[in-house]
């Protein structure tokens, strides 16, 4: 239960944030046309690449020395490792077993702490068996700008993935320093974002941006021969309409079943999770950002999930056009009448589930893995031949 004094509370600062993030897109946008700037596309990247550097000669795959800096939350170790793998050898470092005891005095010491040791790291690493290239998963929040700028002194590539430019490239500031890619960004030789509209963000920054999304592990998200007998289930953090919508599922008699933090059956293992994907006959989604209306972005479940060979319906928004044919590969759906329509309508005409199901998987497979991401980004590099 959500108290009264609470609840004003929480939508006073979805408002808050919801004309922060209005601001902050409209001043980046100005600044970007008042310079005259442009998004390169991928032969624009790599030619910039080049130039910076000429002497790079691609290797093969399988053969890469790469180092990884990021922290196993929950989903890192399942994905990132292993299509990191697939093209050579990973020193990967994650800072969290050295440093969580630090978390109480973070701003204080344990980042400093923590960026000395990265630098330590990388560079014994680098001494011992110099790397082809350095891939991090950070955020402002855990380095200092300084720190990047120490690493790219070794004049190697260097690459940073963010999952959620939606709401955080800026995040919060304090000190001056943004918790987001802001600060961090033009450090890299190449910024990977999931979020579209960030990518003029980036270049304001003086960065380079490619705008990819996430992916799925096939080896992990895979069907299972298990007989469905759930209609409908979503996996998910519980926050915004998602309790609502699926309150609402409930009073037309439609029964969802919701794991996760916030549910009361709380997360699943992630094999639980992805049995459960084969055993539903539905698989729900929710396309929005936290705290924000009218805001979405592409998520870890759109390609696990058809990765698993299950059948997605999730919410309609635009960014789904780049990844999935909607209506053959995957169904989206707008407003609750149009979800309980089409729940009701492919609960009962299975072989049109099964078709969107199985093209689904298809197309997961040939272009959304973690593997294809990573080979995008080797061949806009040039480390990859």
């Amino acid at each position: 239960m959500i108290f009264p004094g609470r609840k004003y509370r929480i939508r006073f600062r979805e408002w808050k944030n919801r004309l922060r993030l209005k601001r902050e897109a409209r001043c980046y946008l100005t600044e970007f046309e008042r310079r005259g700037l442009t998004l390169p596309d991928d032969d624009g990247l790599k030619a910039e690449l080049r130039t910076a550097f000429p002497k790079l000669r691609p290797k093969p795959k399988g053969r890469l020395n790469i180092i990884a800096v990021y922290h196993h939350y929950n989903w890192e170790n399942y994905s990132l490792k292993p299509a990191l793998e697939k093209f050579g050898s990973v020193r990967h470092w994650d800072w969290f077993g050295e440093f969580n005891h630090l978390e109480k005095t973070w701003p204080k010491t344990g980042k400093s702490q923590m960026n000395k040791a990265l630098t330590e790291r990388v560079r014994s690493w680098m001494a011992d068996n110099p790397a082809d290239i350095i891939f991090m998963y950070v955020s402002g929040i855990l380095v200092e700008p300084q720190t990047i700028a120490d690493l790219r002194t070794h004049g190697i590539p260097m690459i940073n993935l963010a999952l959620n430019d939606k709401e955080h490239f800026v995040s919060k500031v304090r000190g001056g320093r943004a918790f987001g890619s802001r600060d961090i960004c033009r450090y890299f030789d190449l910024c990977w974002t999931s979020t579209q509209d960030a990518l003029i963000k980036y270049r304001v920054e003086g960065a380079r941006p490619v705008y990819l999304p996430e992916g799925a592990n096939p080896q992990i998200h895979r069907p299972y021969e298990l007989e469905r007998t759930i209609d409908v289930s979503f996996v998910g953090q519980c926050y915004g309409n998602r309790a609502q919508v699926i309150n609402e599922l409930s009073r037309h008699g439609i029964h969802v079943q919701a794991y996760g933090h916030g549910w009361p059956a709380g997360p699943l293992e992630v094999e639980e999770m992805v049995k459960l994907y084969s055993r539903s006959r539905i698989n729900l989604g929710f396309g929005g950002v936290a705290g924000h209306q009218d805001t979405f972005c592409l998520k870890g479940r759109d390609f696990e999930i058809p990765m698993s060979g299950g059948f997605y319906l999730t919410e309609d928004h635009p960014e789904l056009t780049h990844a999935f044919q909607p209506g053959k590969e995957i169904l989206t759906y707008r407003g609750i009448e149009d979800l309980v329509k089409k729940i009701r309508y492919y609960l009962e005409h299975t072989s049109a589930a099964d078709s969107i199901r199985q093209k689904g998987h298809e197309r997961a497979l040939r272009d959304h893995t973690w593997e294809n991401r990573f080979e995008k980004v080797f061949r806009l590099l040039g480390i990859l031949e």
